[in-house]
């Protein structure tokens, strides 16, 4: 990206998005069946834009409401998670339909947002897909940053009875939450593996040569001998 003035406008920054786009990254994301428009950003300069662009929350408004993946992942990194309506966070996060940008929320907007706990506590009751998917990675981040005031083995009872019927993205998230019990927490630890046993839910899920399997007893056992 050229050191030029940092856009200002939905205009100026979606023409400077078509400019960076790269055949070869669009193509992909057509493979991959995207929901989304996408001029085909690579992420480095999706994140160089946002660094020159610094803060501008209702610049990141219009982006997000653009429909456009690349303009829709640059806002994740614009906006302002403080100055976001609850009601608004929740249709964002209910709306996702991509993966990637999903994640990028997450880590972006709702993990900063001032009263993710009291989001946490809801959406992990939800029916809604998306939003139990957030719900669960923010129980998981507790899990890993602050466990103190969660119940663990009432966790582990819920995902035991409800991971396996829970719709693929929030299933995800469960085991991700189960893993890291087994992982961080030793008292925990057999029955997060005995639950992922019992379930087998990712128990054949393919994985490239020197990725860790995301099936739970694989997962904790790996993750346990890297610890000792």
């Amino acid at each position: 990206m050229t050191s030029t003035s940092p856009p200002t406008t939905l205009e100026e920054t979606l023409n400077l998005l078509t400019r960076h786009g790269d055949e070869g990254v669009r193509t992909s994301g057509s493979r991959k069946g995207s929901p989304y428009a996408q001029f085909g950003v690579k992420m480095g300069d999706i994140r160089a834009i946002a660094k020159a662009i610094k803060s501008n929350h209702e610049l990141g408004l219009q982006l997000w409401a653009s429909n456009n993946l690349d303009a829709m992942l640059l806002a994740t990194l614009v906006m302002k998670p403080k100055s976001m309506a609850q009601d608004d966070l929740e249709q964002m996060v209910s709306s996702v339909a991509n993966t990637w940008l999903a994640d990028w929320l997450m880590t972006n907007v709702v993990r900063q947002y001032p009263c993710k706990e009291e989001l946490r506590r809801r959406w992990m009751q939800s029916a809604d897909p998306m939003l139990a998917r957030a719900g669960w990675s923010l129980t998981t981040e507790r899990v890993l940053k602050t466990a103190e005031g969660l119940d663990l083995a009432d966790l582990l009872d819920r995902i035991e009875c409800e991971m396996a019927g829970a719709p693929e993205p929030a299933q995800w998230t469960m085991n991700y939450c189960l893993a890291e019990i087994g992982i961080n927490f030793p008292e925990h630890r057999q029955r997060a593996i005995d639950i992922g046993e019992k379930l087998g839910i990712y128990r054949d899920y393919p994985v490239s040569k020197g990725c860790t399997s995301p099936y739970a007893p694989i997962w904790i056992a790996e993750m346990v001998s890297r610890k000792t």
